[in-house]
């Protein structure tokens, strides 16, 4: 492969890397939202597309995470409470609990992500949006939801 092919090949990659972050982050503030108003999921993406509207922006994969953790919410919130034995879900803070989510339902819904990835770009974003701590927090929980899938109580597959 010719260095030149290489090098577009591997910018197109950074700017789907840079995407699928921005997408990631939309959806957590959309979901960080949806905690504090009531407000329909679809009404909220569709104002947060058209507000924030870019090219970095994939709002049919924003509409994927948001759409999937509503969908799979209990689930995924069983599956955090049985891995994090001295944080309740309702008491971990607001922006942590959302990645966390956004980053299960990735680990346990979507075969085509792969899992480091989820926790990779979960722990990046928590450092960007949630406290000193939330990194660890983060990484500490979804490492436990891939080292211990029998203490998550859901079967993704079925």
């Amino acid at each position: 492969m010719s260095r030149l092919l290489k090098l577009g090949s591997d910018k197109r990659v950074r700017r789907e890397m840079t995407s699928r972050r921005k997408s990631r982050e939309m959806a957590l503030q959309i979901l960080y939202q949806m905690d504090f108003v009531e407000l329909p999921p679809q009404k909220a993406i569709e104002l947060f597309c058209v507000h924030f509207a870019s090219e970095d922006l994939d709002c049919e994969f924003i509409s994927r995470l948001v759409d999937g953790v509503l969908a799979h919410k209990s689930e995924i919130d069983r599956a955090i409470s049985n891995l994090s034995s001295k944080w309740r879900i309702n008491r971990m803070c607001t922006t942590d609990r959302n990645i966390i989510r956004l980053a299960a339902f990735e680990i346990l819904f979507c075969p085509d992500i792969p899992p480091k990835v989820s926790i990779s770009e979960a722990v990046e974003i928590g450092k960007r949006f949630g406290t000193e701590e939330s990194g660890a927090f983060i990484n500490g929980i979804l490492h436990a939801l891939l080292t211990y899938p029998e203490q998550t109580a859901v079967n993704a597959g079925e």
